[in-house]
């Protein structure tokens, strides 16, 4: 699989702090809605796949309690300090749909945007559902750009063509290196498919929020160079759009996030 560095929703390590936290305060509220939709509570075992950061992590943990258990995995945990990873949390280097599953009978199994750094999906999927117990639940998360493509929604003037532009030129980017735009809608059918039952779906996309700005300066500052090489935009332009979205009166969009869920029979 090729990678994907230039996904409008990939948080992993090594992007700044700003990234990470912004992308914690869009994203964090709509996964913690569904996971206590599904009663998570005391006692629950639950396995963070992919975890790129402590937010969702630690807040599993004060629901779990200490008779509870929650197992973080992903390729890159040099965020797993250890205010973190005291009990009841384990961390473990872990390859989701290559490496055995760290466990079974999870009351709960959480991605977000681990499927898309996957070599293979599929068997990602059946790893995860296969680690539940019979009614545990699995809630995949991740990004569709091409759901709503633009940046900002309203082109009200210059400025907002330019977003747009520079939104559209990220595409372009993704396509180049292999990035499925359309991935998040398709999770549904993958989980049916894969077995599970009561399966739905929806979509949460923040509009004019700060952090949306915040993630939009550090998504356009770390594809600076790869944007500038490929001949979609110019220094220039990019100069110019750091300083629109400092101003804090663009009203920036984020890439929507499919959020899809069902249980094990």
């Amino acid at each position: 699989m090729m990678r994907t560095d230039g996904h409008l929703l990939d948080h992993r390590q090594g992007e700044t702090g700003q990234r990470s936290d912004a992308f914690a305060t869009l994203f964090d509220r709509t996964t913690f809605r569904h996971m206590e939709g599904f009663g998570l509570g005391s006692g629950w075992r639950c396995w963070e796949v992919g975890a790129s950061g402590a937010s969702v992590v630690s807040w599993l943990a004060k629901r779990v309690g200490p008779t509870g258990k929650v197992i973080a995995t992903g390729i890159d945990l040099s965020w797993a300090v250890p205010s973190v990873t005291r009990p009841p949390v384990e961390v473990l280097v872990h390859h989701v749909g290559v490496d055995q599953p760290p466990g079974d009978g999870f009351d709960l199994v959480h991605a977000r945007l681990a499927l898309v750094h996957a070599p293979d999906r599929e068997r990602a999927v059946v790893s995860m559902i296969k680690a539940l117990r019979p009614g545990g639940r699995l809630l995949i998360e991740d990004a569709d750009p091409a759901l709503q493509p633009l940046a900002c929604l309203e082109e009200t003037g210059p400025d907002q063509q330019l977003a747009n532009r520079l939104r559209q030129a990220i595409r372009a980017l993704l396509d180049e290196r292999g990035v499925d735009p359309a991935h998040g809608r398709r999770l549904p059918r993958l989980l049916r498919g894969a077995g599970l039952r009561g399966v739905e779906a929806d979509v949460y996309f923040p509009i004019a929020s700060p952090a949306c700005a915040d993630l939009e300066t550090s998504t356009i500052q770390r594809l600076r160079t790869a944007l500038v090489t490929a001949g979609l935009t110019t220094d220039e332009e990019i100069d110019r759009h750091l300083a629109n979205l400092s101003s804090g009166t663009m009203d920036i969009a984020a890439t929507p996030l499919v959020s899809a869920w069902g249980r094990r029979p």
